[in-house]
This record gives C-alpha cells, sequence and structure tokens, in this order.
C-alpha cells in the first residue's frame, strides 16, 4: 500500500491524534481521587476541566490560522503541550498539595493540556477534508471519532492503573503513551501532494465583520447549548450512576460504553449530514432526542434503565454536533478559510468548558443535590438549542 493516500496520511493520524487527547473526557473517572490525594475540595478541582476545555477551545479559535498554514507543526505543539500536560499533573498531585496543588492543576491539566487539546483537535480536520473531498462529513467524523473512541479506550485502563499502581503515576505512564501515539499522528499526517495552500494576506476576511453575521451567531449558540448541555451531564456520569445505586460492574462499564456512543455519534451523525441537504436538520435531531430521552429519564430517575438510556444518547448527540461541525460550516462558507472559521465556532467549547460542568455543580449545591433539577434545566437548554436551530437554517 502506497504511503501516499489518504488513509495513511489522513485518517490513521487522525485517530491517532484524537484518541489521545480524547481522554480529557475521562474526567469524572479520577476526579474525585485527586481532590482526596491532594487535600481539595472537589469543587476546587473541578475548575481543572473547566480551564482544559476553555483553553482547547480559545487555542482552537486563535490558532486557526497557523494551524492551517502548517499541519506538521501543529501536530508537533499539540503532542508537546498535551505530555507535559499530563505530565505536569502527575507530578503535581505526588509532589504537592492544597492549594500549591490545585493552582498547578489549573495551569498543568487546564491551561498547557488545554492548549494541546485545542491545537490537535484542529489539526486533522482540514487535511481529511481535503483527502476525503467527496465526503467531507465521513472525514470529519472519522477524525472527531477518535474524540469519543479515547473515552473508550481509557476509561478501563484508568481504573487498572489507579487501583494498581496508583493516581499521580497514572498520568506519567500515560503521557508516556500519548508521546508515542501522537508522535506517530506527527510522522504521518501530510495533506495531499496536489492541494497548495494559499499564504498571502487575504483582506476579505475580517473576523470581526465575521463573526457579527446572523448566520455564525446562530451556530455558535446552538453549537454552545449542545456541548454546555452534555457537559452538565457526561462530567457526572459517574455520580449520576452512583446516585441510582447502580450496581459497581455497571458503572465501571457504562462510561465506556457511554464513550462508543460518543464516538458512534461523531461518525454516525457526520456521514448522514452526507446525504442531507440541510446540514442544520442533524442538529434538529440530536436537540429533539436529548430533549425526548431526558423528560423519560427525569419522570423516571433514580430508576436505572432511563438513566443509562440517556447517558448513551446524550453521548451521542454530543458527538454528533462536534462532527456535523465542520461539514455545516463548510457548505454554509465554503473551503477556503474553513480551519480559521471552523476554530472561531470552538470558542463555544471553550465557553461551553466553563458553564457545563459547573451548572451542575452549582444546581447540586443549592438544590439540595437533586440530580431532577439538573434535567430539567438541560431540557430546556436544549428546547432553546432546537428553537436556535429552525431559526438559523
Amino acid at each position: 500500500m502506497s504511503l501516499e493516500n489518504k488513509w495513511v496520511r489522513g485518517a490513521i493520524p487522525a485517530l491517532l491524534i484524537h484518541c489521545s487527547i480524547g481522554t480529557v473526557y475521562c474526567w469524572s473517572t479520577f476526579k474525585d481521587t485527586i481532590a482526596e490525594y491532594i487535600k481539595a475540595s472537589p469543587f476546587s478541582v473541578g475548575w481543572a476541566f473547566s480551564f482544559a476545555i476553555f483553553f482547547l477551545g480559545m487555542s482552537a479559535a486563535f490558532f486557526g490560522k497557523i494551524i492551517e498554514r502548517d499541519v506538521k507543526k501543529s501536530a508537533a505543539v499539540a503532542m508537546v503541550c498535551f505530555v507535559v500536560g499530563l505530565m505536569g499533573t502527575g507530578f503535581t498531585i505526588k509532589f504537592c498539595s492544597g492549594t500549591v496543588a490545585v493552582i498547578l492543576l489549573y495551569v498543568f491539566y487546564g491551561c498547557v493540556m488545554g492548549i494541546g487539546l485545542g491545537v490537535g483537535y484542529l489539526t486533522p480536520v482540514k487535511t481529511l477534508m481535503l483527502w476525503f473531498s467527496d465526503n467531507k462529513g465521513l472525514a470529519t467524523g472519522i477524525s472527531i471519532m477518535g474524540f469519543g473512541l479515547a473515552k473508550m479506550i481509557a476509561t478501563p485502563l484508568m481504573e487498572f492503573l489507579q487501583r494498581n499502581l496508583g493516581i499521580w503515576q497514572m498520568f506519567l505512564i500515560l503521557g508516556g503513551i500519548y508521546a508515542v501515539t501522537m508522535f506517530l499522528g506527527f510522522v504521518l499526517i501530510k495533506k495531499p501532494s496536489n492541494w497548495t495552500e494559499i499564504t498571502q494576506q487575504d483582506d476579505n476576511f475580517k473576523v470581526l465583520d465575521f463573526i457579527k453575521q446572523p448566520s455564525f451567531i446562530g451556530i455558535w449558540l446552538m453549537f454552545y447549548l449542545n456541548i454546555h448541555c452534555g457537559l452538565m451531564l457526561i462530567t457526572y456520569e459517574k455520580q449520576l450512576l452512583l446516585n441510582a445505586a447502580v450496581a459497581s460492574s455497571l458503572i465501571t462499564l457504562i462510561p465506556s460504553l457511554s464513550a462508543g456512543f460518543n464516538a458512534l455519534g461523531r461518525l454516525g451523525y457526520a456521514t448522514a449530514s452526507d446525504k442531507m441537504v440541510s446540514k442544520f436538520s442533524i442538529y434538529q435531531i440530536i436537540f429533539f432526542s436529548s430533549i425526548s430521552v431526558l423528560s423519560f429519564a427525569t419522570a423516571h430517575y433514580p430508576t436505572v434503565i432511563p438513566l443509562i438510556a440517556s447517558i448513551f444518547i446524550i453521548n451521542a448527540g454530543y458527538g454528533g454536533g462536534f462532527s456535523t461541525l465542520p461539514n455545516l460550516l463548510q457548505d454554509k462558507y465554503g473551503m477556503k478559510h474553513i480551519s480559521k472559521i471552523h476554530g472561531l465556532a470552538l470558542s463555544a467549547w471553550a465557553v461551553a468548558g466553563l458553564t457545563g460542568n459547573n451548572t451542575t455543580a452549582l444546581i447540586l449545591k443549592f438544590g439540595c443535590n437533586d440530580y431532577h433539577k439538573v434535567f430539567s434545566v438541560a431540557i430546556i437548554l436544549y428546547f432553546i438549542a432546537f428553537i436556535t436551530s429552525l431559526v438559523s437554517n
């Protein structure tokens, strides 16, 4: 098989990069363990994840032009930042405690690793869309599916490492593993040889003018709401299951299965978008299904089956919203500035990173630990997102 083909130069490196950085969504697997080990409150530790998602979105927003120009350099930056962030987190947990440890968690897991997440997330997307020019939805689905697969693969590994070696050792070992996988992604990734990137200054694209467009504001808002609502639930999966008295064996299994739904949603929804005249239709399906399953779960919580069904469907829609976005933006605005436009849209992810899981934390804190209230708020927000998708179409 030739090394110059869409699988070797596009799909495989995309999966290697995204299957590494997507482990950020394993947060609920170890956040309580970190808080206990460094003698800090779970709420203060939880901001490390919020900052990671914030810096993910903002680095993608501001580095889109650089990533578009040199995909090799961006893959290298992503690898270094992500690995340093992971290992720095491990050393912080080992050697520090209290306020100092929390601040260093914000620096390493939040800021440094977050930048690696954002640059790494955006790096393969345009490259895949160029290699798979006739199936752009499938292309982005393949790439972004890795983000969902990462949690499915890493969750049992993290549980094993925590149980047998310890929490700080887990981060150091994972840092070594992902250094190898992301380096392979860096070596392999390459744009098609027949594609010439336009490097001259293009005065036709004005960021401030672009983000004021009603169509972009609508896309940004519905994308933000889908992420916000997803994070409200995904980052509390383990706690939801514990509260519903789910068997301990299932509590270990369900996060991996939900990650599988996340990955399938990323591939399935993105592939389906190739067949749809309006890419907004995918978002309408996501929001309607999320409203339906959460309404059912709210009425029956803490019954186990409705809860598990809601976790699976929300994960699928959460992943599908990400993978469909590049295809929607390309359909709406064309390929010329797709990395920059995609990066600007991903700023919604940054904001949702600050609001999503913290909204749940505040609802539980002031609502007597009542998860019904969490579901109800999410339903209202999904309904607003559904209306926004209709108006923006």
